[in-house]
C-alpha cells in the first residue's frame, strides 16, 4: 500500500507539456506511481478540477538566517514553494571569518539566533538539525568570502588574500553549494574588480553546477555596461551566468530594454549560458542606505555612520542628493525600522516622513539611516509594467522572490516587507498567465519547476516523474492569485490547495500541518 494517491488531477509534469489526467502516488518521501489505475493507499486526494505539479524552486532567496530563525517557513510554503536556492547577492550563510561574522552578529541577534558557525558543514547541520518546512540550495557570497579574508576594505586583494579567497571558495563548493553570488552594490562586493570576481570564478568549473549569479554593479544608469561587465566575466571564467533581479531602474532607464535583451542574445548565441530570474512586482526592495554614494559605506558601518554624522562630509552626500526630485523621495518607502520610536515610519515614503519632521527629503533619509545605525530597510518604485512583462516573457527568465522566508507569527513577523515574499509565484500563474497570457500554463510552470532544478544542479526535483522526490503543489488555476499587498503583506495568497515537501503534506486546505519536512541540498 503506498502512503497517498493523488487522483483525477490535471498533471503538469514540469517537463513544458500539456496537461494530462493521471493519478500520482507517493511512498516515503518518492513518488511511486504514476498511471491511470487507483493502487490502495493510506490516504486519497481527489485532485478533481484542479492542476497538480512539481513543487515551485524560488531561485532568488534570501533566508539562511530567517529560515534557521522559524522554520516555519510559511509566507513560502502557502504560495505552493518547496525548495529555495539561497546565497544571493553575495551574501551567504558562510564562510563567516573574520569582520564577515562581526557583521552578521547584528542580524543573528535580532533573530534570536543562538548558534554559531564558521562553515557550511556547520550551518548544514545547525539547519537541518533544527528542522526546516522546506529544501534549501545555496550559492556562496562573494562579499562572505572578501569580508571574511578583507574585510570591509577597498582596494585589490594582495596574491595571499586571492588564493585564500579561492580556498573559501573551493571549500564551499566541496561542501555542497551551487557555485558563487555578488552584490555589486553592497559592500563589499562594490570594492571588487571585474578582474578580481573572473579569476575567483574560475574555481567554480570544481562545482556540477558552477554558476555565476550576479546583482549587478548598476540596474539603472549604468545598466549597459554592467550587462557587459557581467557578461565578460562569464566569458573569461567559463562559468555560467545567471543575472539577478533582471530590471531596468528609474524611468529614464527603461528604453534600455531593448539594448539589455540584445546583449543577453547575442551572448547565448555565442554560446554562454545565460539565464536571469525576476519577481513580479515593479518595485524593489533593499536597504535604505543604497541611496547614498557607494565610497559612503567603505570600512564596514562604523565608518559609513561616522561619514554621516560629520558636517563636511555629510554636506558632500546631501549635495550627491541634491539632483533627486519630489517624485523619487515619493517612490522609497520604509519597510522596516530597527527602533521602536521609528516603527510609524514603516508604510511611509521618504517624502512624507519628510514633510511629518519638517525637513528635506534627503537630510531626512540621512537622518533615518543614522538613527537605524543603517538596518532600516527600504521599498523602491523604480520599474514599469511594459518592461516586467516582457522580462517575465524570455524563455530564459525564471521566477526569483528576492526575499527571505516569513511566518505569520513569531520572530519573523515584523515591520512591512515587500509583498513578494507572500505572494510572487501565485501572482505570476493568476495575474502573468491565466489573465494576462503571457505564456502558456505548461512552460510557465517549467519555469519554476525543471529548469531552476536543472540550471542550479537540483537533482530529482523539478518534475513528476517515478523515483523523483515527491515535491508537488496542487492548485485551482481559477482562483490562484496574491492577495498580499505593499500595505497588508502578512496575507496569505489563495487558490493553492495542497503542498507536498518530500511525500509529507505541508499545507493542506489553507493551513499548516507544522511538518518540517525539508532537506538542506547539497
Amino acid at each position: 500500500m503506498i502512503d497517498y494517491l493523488i487522483r483525477n488531477g490535471s498533471v503538469i509534469d514540469g517537463g513544458g507539456a500539456g496537461p494530462a489526467m493521471l493519478n500520482i502516488g507517493i511512498t516515503d518521501d518518492l513518488v511511486s506511481f504514476i498511471g491511470t489505475e487507483e493502487p490502495a493507499a493510506g490516504t486519497v486526494i481527489d485532485a478533481n478540477g484542479l492542476f497538480v505539479a512539481p513543487g515551485f524552486i524560488d531561485t532568488h532567496a534570501h533566508s539562511e538566517f530567517t529560515l534557521l530563525a522559524d522554520g516555519r517557513a510559511e509566507g513560502k510554503l502557502s504560495q505552493g514553494v518547496t525548495t529555495e536556492i539561497n546565497g544571493n547577492c553575495g551574501l551567504s550563510a558562510a564562510p563567516l571569518l573574520g569582520e564577515a561574522l562581526e557583521r552578521r552578529e547584528v542580524d543573528m541577534k535580532e533573530l534570536d539566533i543562538e548558534e554559531r558557525w564558521s562553515t557550511f558543514e556547520e550551518y548544514f547541520e545547525i539547519l537541518q538539525r533544527k528542522g526546516i518546512a522546506l529544501n534549501f540550495a545555496t550559492l556562496c557570497g562573494q562579499g562572505n568570502i572578501r569580508a571574511s579574508v578583507m574585510g570591509y576594505r577597498n582596494g585589490l586583494p594582495t596574491n595571499t588574500e586571492m588564493a585564500e579567497m579561492k580556498r573559501l571558495l573551493s571549500d564551499a563548493l566541496q561542501a555542497g553549494t551551487k557555485g558563487l553570488s555578488t552584490g555589486l552594490i553592497y559592500p563589499p562586493g562594490v570594492y571588487s574588480s571585474p578582474e578580481e570576481i573572473a579569476e575567483l570564478a574560475g574555481v567554480l568549473s570544481e562545482s556540477p553546477a558552477g554558476i555565476y549569479a550576479s546583482h549587478m554593479r548598476s540596474e539603472g544608469d549604468r545598466l549597459i555596461e554592467a550587462i557587459e561587465e557581467t557578461l565578460k566575466i562569464g566569458r573569461e571564467s567559463g562559468a555560467p551566468v545567471h543575472i539577478s533581479h533582471i530590471k531596468t531602474s528609474g524611468e529614464h532607464n527603461w528604453h534600455k530594454i531593448d539594448s539589455v535583451v540584445s546583449l543577453i542574445e547575442e551572448a547565448i548565441a555565442s554560446g554562454l549560458r545565460v539565464t536571469c530570474d525576476r519577481y513580479p512586482y515593479i518595485a524593489s526592495s533593499t536597504d535604505l542606505d543604497t541611496v547614498v554614494p557607494a565610497w559612503v559605506y567603505e570600512g564596514g558601518v562604523e565608518e559609513e555612520l561616522r561619514r554621516l554624522k560629520d558636517p563636511a562630509i555629510r554636506s558632500k552626500i546631501s549635495s550627491d542628493l541634491a539632483p533627486k526630485d519630489d517624485a523619487y523621495w515619493k517612490s522609497v518607502y520604509v519597510s522596516s525600522a530597527v527602533k521602536a520610536e521609528n516603527k510609524w515610519m514603516e508604510g511611509e515614503s521618504i517624502f512624507e516622513i519628510a514633510a511629518k519632521v519638517g525637513r528635506h527629503p534627503a537630510e531626512a533619509v540621512l537622518d533615518i539611516i543614522i538613527e537605524e545605525k543603517a538596518r532600516a530597510g527600504a521599498i523602491f518604485f523604480s520599474m514599469c509594467e511594459e518592461n516586467l512583462r516582457r522580462f517575465l516573457a524570455l524563455p530564459y527568465t525564471m521566477i526569483g522572490s528576492d526575499s527571505s522566508v516569513r511566518s505569520f507569527s513569531g520572530t519573523t513577523r515584523s515591520g512591512k516587507p515587500h509583498p513578494r515574499g507572500f505572494g510572487s509565484f501565485p501572482r505570476f500563474i493568476g495575474r502573468y498567465v491565466r489573465d494576462e497570457k503571457l505564456l502558456d500554463l505548461p512552460q510557465a510552470i517549467r519555469r519554476i519547476t525543471s529548469m531552476p532544478a536543472g540550471i542550479f544542479g537540483i537533482e530529482r526535483r523539478g518534475f513528476i516523474r517515478k523515483g523523483f522526490y515527491a515535491d508537488l503543489v496542487i492548485f485551482d488555476y481559477d482562483a490562484i492569485r496574491d492577495d498580499a499587498d505593499f500595505r497588508d503583506p502578512f496575507r496569505i495568497s489563495q487558490g493553492i490547495v495542497h503542498v507536498f515537501v518530500n511525500g509529507k503534506i505541508s499545507f493542506s486546505g489553507g493551513e499548516f500541518t507544522g511538518a518540517r519536512a525539508g532537506m538542506v541540498l547539497q
